[in-house]
């Protein structure tokens, strides 16, 4: 008879091991050690700590921008340590988005330009439609004309959340998202953050240094020398 039991659906993201380590001249410096984690579909983990505890590292690795020294690290179920560079280009066009403290948003281009840029990489039907969408749900309909340097910090972060949830990633990656905001502006742009997120279902790993931000989140991490040494659930 075929299995009729209900299929469990893999962890968004998750690291077995996984391991970092930097030379620093004769020195092998770790900047990750051993960690395992497991965050499901759906789930808000903030990873908090000191400058230097290996945060922004573990979102690196686990995004496949760097390699790790040991350990492995499978995004919705696929391993990607053995992944080449083009084949993880991929895995982000097609399944992550990133928020960034910087914005990281092209200066070249318009607001609605870099919000339909991920969309038209990936060639998605009625582009123009998602983009002016987003751009009204982040209240800067009226703002996609202009560059990023004609905009606030605030207002380049909410492009930048348009731009990240524009193609409907399944996982959301933020650096930091609050860290260059004002406390007003950062709740803000943390609450629409939020609100797109559960929209897309999209699973969330923010790092953060901020205990507003963290105490939003389901789960809470804390990084100490490349290790979690604590753990706390919402």
């Amino acid at each position: 008879m075929p299995d009729s039991s209900p299929r469990t659906a893999p962890p968004s993201l998750e690291c077995r091991g996984l391991s970092r380590q930097l030379r620093s001249g004769n020195l092998a410096l770790t900047v990750l050690d051993g960690i395992d984690l497991c965050i499901a579909q759906g789930e808000v983990v903030a990873v908090v700590g000191a400058s230097g505890s290996g945060k922004s590292t573990l979102l690196g690795l686990l995004a496949g921008l760097d390699r790790p020294s040991a350990g492995q690290v499978f995004v919705l179920g696929r391993e990607i340590t053995a992944l080449d560079e083009d084949q993880l280009a991929l895995l982000r066009r097609d399944a992550i988005g990133f928020v960034f403290q910087s914005f990281q948003l092209l200066p070249n281009l318009t607001a609605r330009e870099n919000v339909l840029l991920p969309l038209e990489l990936t060639r998605a039907k009625s582009a123009a439609e998602r983009c002016d969408e987003l751009l009204a749900r982040v209240g800067l309909e009226a703002r996609g004309h202009h560059y990023p340097s004609q905009l606030s910090g605030g207002e380049q972060q909410r492009v930048a959340l348009a731009r990240a949830f524009a193609p409907r990633p399944r996982i959301l990656l933020a650096d930091e998202p609050t860290g260059n905001l004002d406390a007003d502006t950062g709740e803000r742009v943390l609450s629409l953050m939020l609100s797109l997120r559960e929209d897309a279902d999209s699973t969330l790993l923010l790092v953060t240094h901020d205990p507003r931000v963290a105490e939003r989140a389901d789960r809470v991490l804390t990084l100490e020398r490349g290790r979690v040494v604590a753990e706390r659930v919402s």
